[in-house]
């Protein structure tokens, strides 16, 4: 018998039904995307310019009910232009610090891979620590803390490829894709998503949030689950792979997994629900030896290790 769903979980599936109707056909993308929140994660959008990741983080933000910081991020985009600087007061001789953007709880940062490693490397504190570090002073981000990225495709001019550091930060990368014939005949009918995004209720606001979060990262995982995590975690360490997934990236698969079986209105986590989030957790943080990337061999890794 099914458990009965709780209020949080009435309010995350009300929230996809929602994200649904702006964001069309793509179904599976809002899922991931809502579970790399309720994980705790940061999300990295890596797609065209134009295929609708502006427009989700607007329509998340709008449904989460928090407050949307938006940087875009250019070439002579300095670190102290998102994280604040001190000023100097001189009728009372000291320093007064000014927030910058980072200071929101929901930060997109759009084309994140148009900066400059010194100026993208200013995120790195603030994802990992919820945190920033100006003059010695440590000064928290508020709770939640979520930054979602875009990237444009690489091959793209003046772009600077993101350090693997940096992409570690990010739990989940994910595509949106064009759209097929039916759902592009919708979007053409129903014109700009941008204003219907903005129109959107709070379904999901700050406590049930937290409640969510809390009641998602309870999920069961069994013994056997645990080793197809760890037998997937060791594939990616001794296989055609440059480096494996770090422990951190272990503890996001977990995480992710966990939310994942949640937000499908289960207690316990299933292999399921591992490959379900594996490839969005994986494919942005694993190199072919090759020098090739690319979802194609993160899916043929999950093909090549053995349910238990």
């Amino acid at each position: 018998m099914a458990p009965t769903p709780t209020a949080a979980q009435h309010a995350a599936q009300a929230t996809l039904d929602q994200l649904g109707h702006v964001i069309l056909g793509k179904t599976p993308q809002l899922r991931l995307a809502l579970t790399c929140l309720l994980a705790g994660g940061h999300l990295l959008l890596e797609d065209l310019p134009g295929v609708g990741k502006t427009t989700l983080a607007h329509a998340l933000a709008a449904s989460l009910g928090l407050n949307l910081g938006r940087v875009q991020f250019t070439s002579d985009l300095m670190p102290s232009d998102l994280t604040g600087v001190s000023v100097y007061r001189r009728d009372q001789d000291d320093f007064t610090f000014h927030p910058g953007p980072l200071f929101t709880p929901l930060l997109l940062a759009d084309e994140l891979n148009r900066a400059t490693p010194k100026t993208q490397g200013a995120l790195l504190e603030a994802m990992e620590e919820r945190q920033i570090t100006e003059n010695g002073v440590t000064h928290p981000l508020p709770a939640p803390f979520f930054v979602i990225a875009t990237q444009n495709p690489t091959e793209q001019s003046g772009t600077f490829p993101l350090p693997e550091s940096q992409l570690d930060r990010f739990l989940m990368t994910l595509s949106l894709g064009y759209p097929d014939a039916a759902t592009e005949r919708a979007l053409l009918i129903r014109g700009d998503q941008r204003a219907q995004a903005s129109a959107l209720t709070v379904t999901l606001g700050h406590d049930t949030l937290r409640s969510a979060q809390h009641e998602a990262q309870d999920t069961h995982l069994s013994d056997a689950l645990l080793d197809y995590l760890q037998a997937l975690l060791a594939a990616t360490r001794t296989g055609p792979f440059q480096t494996g997934l770090s422990p951190r990236a272990a503890l996001g698969l977990v995480r992710a997994t966990r939310a994942h079986a949640w937000l499908s209105g289960r207690r316990h986590a299933t292999p399921a629900d591992v490959q379900a989030v594996f490839e969005s957790v994986a494919a942005h943080r694993l190199t072919h030896r090759a020098g090739q990337d690319g979802p194609h061999h993160v899916r043929a890794l999950i093909a090549s290790v053995k349910i238990p």
